[in-house]
């Protein structure tokens, strides 16, 4: 009997898929790209969550975040599912997790062998899974201005810098010093954990293990920018996914199915020959146990830290739908932490002048509309909704359908005001930690924000409007 593959899970922070291999000419990521020459690049893959602690605790699971209850950012549940990682451990593989969880809750016992460096030790003589989390590129590291923490720690190679002047900025955004800036920044950091990332590759083949490992990168979601991160847009879901299995899979190809972060579970155990639990949620993609592609991709954002929203989406890899349950509320709530970014407040100080215009003034709209409609192929931005074009109503029909049918078969408890979930026993009680936070990161008197003055904490205190008006 073959043994199975040993795999190597490689996961970056808040990074879309601005690489080289993805065809972005601004990106230096020269490892990343000599991976997905040994192997396949996946076009269209997503994860379900714009934000870390869904999206990765959905990731673990293979169910979607808030068909378990740890769809707000943050919240904690009360009895935590098993992960795939305790399925491996079981089936004798060695689990080693050293770096960051960031699940919304703490995994059970057994789920993992240890939480060593692994890139440190000799192998352990068995079938292993390894996973790294990449923490340069979060987008706190963001916050502060270069060089004050670009130095000797921080292995970018001088040659990889980014010039802010080329820098690319998105036309839903303005073009500012600041914002170009934060954007180079932001892609030091991805040819920074490039540079790790290669480390990490070096290891395999100096212990012989690089034909015997499956190696995957992908990210949690997309950058720290706004209607990227935290937002059901194409540049907070739309993710890398490179995938090398040599023996197992073509090198240099490229795949256009659909791909969802809640079906990484089932296709590692598949890959490791482990049996899938019946209530996952995802479909696997790889090994002996693969499943048809799937038609839609589905994702969804709920409370950030001290704010509340509530938006669903769907997708198809070409048009992508948002229904805004709590469209009473602006796209750009004040969210304390993300404030702290450098283009942001001078974004609000430009809108507030009357100095934007168009796309670039969109995002500080007073309210969402209810339902949006974009076609991400004619629109990579999102700039133009669709919702309301009478042309496209088979394809918003189409989509709210799926969607609708998709929360059907597995629930919403979003839909479930939070306090209820805590009297439910579904999450520890931290709503008074929240409204403390709400209080304390208050924005200072006279900062211009659009919509309610102070954002709305639950479902029940954010009024949502009723589906599809």
């Amino acid at each position: 009997m073959n043994q199975p593959p040993n795999i190597l899970l490689l996961q970056c922070e808040d990074t879309g898929r601005h690489l080289g291999c993805y065809g972005d000419t601004y990106a230096r990521t020269p490892h990343m790209d000599q991976l997905a020459r040994e192997g396949v690049r996946y076009s269209k893959a997503y994860t379900h969550a714009p934000v870390c602690a869904p999206s990765r605790g959905g990731m673990v699971t293979g169910c979607y975040p808030w068909t378990i209850g740890n769809h707000h950012m943050r919240s904690t549940l009360s009895n935590p599912p098993r992960c795939f990682t305790h399925e491996l451990v079981q089936a004798g593989y060695h689990v080693s997790w050293p770096t960051k969880l960031d699940f919304n809750f703490e995994p059970a016992p057994g789920w993992c062998c240890d939480q060593d460096p692994w890139w440190d030790k000799p192998p352990p003589g068995k079938p292993f899974f390894f996973y790294e989390n990449f923490v340069l590129t979060h987008e706190s590291r963001m916050f502060r201005e270069p060089p004050e923490w670009h130095g000797s720690a921080f292995p970018c190679p001088e040659a990889f810098r980014h010039d802010p002047a080329q820098a690319p900025v998105p036309p839903c955004l303005p073009d500012l010093p600041e914002l170009r800036r934060q954007i180079a920044t932001y892609y030091d950091a991805v040819s920074a954990i490039d540079h790790q990332i290669g480390q990490r590759l070096k290891w395999l083949d100096d212990n012989g293990l690089r034909d015997s490992t499956m190696v995957i990168l992908l990210s949690d979601h997309g950058r720290g920018l706004p209607r990227e991160k935290r937002w059901c847009y194409e540049a907070g879901l739309h993710l890398p996914l490179i995938i090398r299995w040599p023996g197992h899979l073509p090198q240099d190809s490229l795949r256009e199915h659909l791909v969802a972060w809640v079906d990484i579970a089932p296709t590692l155990l598949s890959v490791a020959g482990v049996g899938i639990p019946g209530h996952y949620q995802g479909n696997a993609f790889l090994g002996p146990k693969t499943t048809p592609p799937r038609p839609h991709v589905f994702a969804g954002r709920d409370r950030m830290d001290e704010n509340f929203d509530k938006v669903r989406a769907a997708g198809d890899g070409r048009y992508l739908y948002l229904r805004n349950d709590t469209p009473g509320l602006p796209w750009a709530q004040w969210q304390a932490y993300m404030e702290q970014q450098p283009a942001l407040p001078v974004m609000r100080s430009l809108h507030a002048g009357g100095r934007l215009r168009g796309h670039e003034a969109a995002f500080f709209g007073e309210c969402k509309p209810p339902e949006e409609l974009y076609d991400t192929t004619a629109d990579p931005h999102q700039l133009h909704n669709l919702a309301g074009d009478p042309d496209h109503a088979s394809t918003l029909d189409r989509l709210r359908e799926a969607l609708e049918a998709n929360l059907d078969r597995f629930g919403d408890l979003g839909e479930t005001d939070e306090a209820q979930l805590v009297r439910d026993g579904i999450l520890t009680d931290r709503l008074a930690e929240y409204r403390q936070r709400s209080r304390e990161n208050a924005p200072p008197a006279g900062t211009p924000l659009p919509g309610p003055p102070v954002a709305p904490m639950t479902l029940g205190e954010a009024r949502p409007f009723a589906r599809g008006t």
